[in-house]
């Protein structure tokens, strides 16, 4: 039988290139940073790294607005930098993934500036051009991301341009053939570089609704939920029209296509749709995604039903494809102030650490989780998100979840002999590398701990998942691929609790994995605070504790 591919069941570690570590003094940091510190990510016992974009760019939105996808801006580096942070990488073993932002330019991308210059020049068609209304108002009712109309007037052209995030990030026309040849054509200059794995930024915005019908309203009881401020008036529409379009389908069957001319190359699609677990399980079909994640745990809410019923909710559906999951990321409030309130508990990290990455599927996990950061308190004057400094102060952007890595104790914790481009929280530094690593018992051993316990569970890494009914605080499901079949339960409160469950009086409990120890006795579920039980069951126990506590 031959090995699964590297990308089911690894972990991912996304590392924000800006924040990560700066090795001139700019106050950025940059690819010879990540270089530096790519031995420290082996350590982690992670398989691959994500790194956030790094391509020439104005910087309008931190590189997701890009100006040429070939080249990397001179605030990170060069290509020879990112040619030796590969070949390191993967001398270490890690797989490199990196961030690929197709359905939108930067407004200082050579195809925009052509094509706003008028009707009739070879890139005229390669964006989303549309007339005014007779009263000079825009095409329809689209909204940006960021606030406000998602079109802007171009009087050289007497058009409007469509823009789902930024005014300065204009949407590329997919409807036009050479479009996509371009976009894919960049895409191969990575892939002949060599690296691993696509993060497809927005993967499911590449298209829009030709006929530009205009999005039906929103009940105010429905707009909730998805990430956006209350007062952002984004979520006062139904997304039907402006992204998630059947169209993007054939693209995906191109991209994959292009894919699988490279060995051993995965493609990881951000969705981000009206249902996004539906759109999670059509995008990873055959043929088309190797995975996709959402933004489904990066909510508030932080309860066992909520978890369970969103993974039960994809597991009924993504009948071909494989998820990736993540609780982090560089555009939410980090895990640990989300979930854990305004003063988590040590405990909390490495049990959210343990049950995302006791799963069925990928991991994502973002810089910093593994030391337990939370999210950081920046005064309005050192805001530098446009999205923050527009919904100031309702919502505070995204500049919390990204401040420096801190490396050790100092003024700036490592990050910069330079004054850095976010300031780094005092709190943080008290949580540096360096201190966590002289303590065996700190949250970034006990992250390294589960990692490479993790390893050498196959259940874990690529196993079934069934759910069982537990009420509130546990998480408990079974995950199993054949004959190795694992009892999983989390508490996931600061109490202790006992959970009837139909158990055997007696499991053989795995231990290694570093979390406070729960155990099985008598057929219930007895749990420390933040504690977990990994338990071994032959196949005759499963169906039994299948039978009577099976909730999916």
């Amino acid at each position: 039988m031959s090995a699964a591919p590297w990308w089911r069941g690894a972990v991912i570690y996304q590392i924000y290139p800006r924040s990560f570590l700066d090795t001139d003094g700019d106050g950025v940091g940059d690819l010879p940073g990540i270089i530096e510190r790519l031995d420290y990510v082996a350590s982690l016992g992670v398989d691959a790294i994500w790194i956030a974009p790094f391509f020439t760019s104005p910087m309008a939105d931190f590189g997701y607005d890009i100006a040429d996808y070939r080249d990397v801006d001179p605030l990170f580096g060069t290509l020879a930098d990112f040619d030796a942070l590969l070949a390191k990488a993967h001398a270490l073993g890690l797989k490199v993934m990196i961030d690929q932002v197709l359905s939108h330019t930067s407004a200082e991308h050579a195809w925009f500036r052509e094509s706003r210059q008028g009707r009739d020049n070879p890139k005229a068609d390669w964006y989303v051009w549309a007339d005014a209304r007779e009263d000079g108002g825009p095409p329809n009712n689209w909204l940006s991301l960021f606030g406000g109309s998602a079109w802007q007037w171009e009087p050289r052209r007497g058009q409007y341009y469509l823009h789902n995030f930024l005014a300065s990030q204009p949407d590329l026309n997919f409807h036009h053939p050479a479009v996509r040849a371009a976009v894919l054509d960049n895409v191969r200059f990575w892939l002949d570089k060599g690296v691993d794995g696509l993060r497809l930024d927005a993967i499911n915005f590449c298209f829009h609704d030709a006929r530009l019908r205009d999005n039906p309203p929103k009940p105010k009881d429905k707009r909730l939920g998805r990430g956006f401020s209350p007062d952002n008036p984004y979520a006062f529409q139904y997304h039907w029209y402006n992204n998630t379009q059947p169209e993007n389908l054939g693209f995906l069957e191109e991209l994959r296509a292009l894919l699988d001319e490279y060995r051993d190359v995965a493609a990881l699609g951000e969705i981000s749709s009206e249902d996004s677990l539906a759109t999670m399980a059509e995008y990873t079909r055959a043929r088309r995604l190797h995975m996709g994640y959402s933004f489904e745990l990066l909510t508030d809410d932080f309860s066992a039903a909520y978890i369970r019923d969103t993974v039960r909710t994809l597991e009924a559906q993504m009948t071909e494809g494989w998820p990736c999951w993540a609780i982090s990321n560089h555009d939410v409030e980090r895990v640990l102030s989300r979930w854990g309130g305004g003063r988590p508990p040590a405990a909390l990290a490495n049990l959210l650490t343990a049950m995302l990455c006791s799963l069925r599927g990928s991991v994502c996990v973002y810089q910093g989780e593994e030391l337990g950061l939370t999210e950081a308190e920046v005064p309005y004057e050192a805001l530098r998100d446009p999205y923050g400094i527009a919904f100031w102060p309702q919502f505070k952007g995204r500049d919390g979840c990204r401040t420096p890595m801190p490396w050790n104790d100092d003024a700036h914790g490592g990050f910069s002999r330079g004054t850095p481009w976010l300031p780094v929280p005092p709190e943080h530094r008290a949580l540096a590398v360096a201190r966590q690593e002289a303590d065996p018992a700190s949250t970034l051993n006990g992250f390294r701990a589960f990692m490479r316990w993790r390893h050498g569970q196959p259940a874990l890494c690529r196993g079934d998942i069934r759910f069982l009914d537990t009420a509130e605080p546990v998480l408990a499901f079974l995950r199993g691929v054949g004959e190795d079949q694992l009892l999983v339960a989390f508490n996931l409160s600061g109490r202790a609790v006992d959970a009837p469950l139909p158990l055997p009086d007696t499991l053989p409990l795995l231990d290694g994995h570093g979390l406070p120890q729960g155990r099985v006795d008598g057929g219930r579920l007895q749990l420390p605070a933040y504690g977990s039980v990994f338990a071994r069951l032959d196949t005759a126990q499963r169906r039994v504790v299948e039978t009577g506590a099976v909730a999916v």
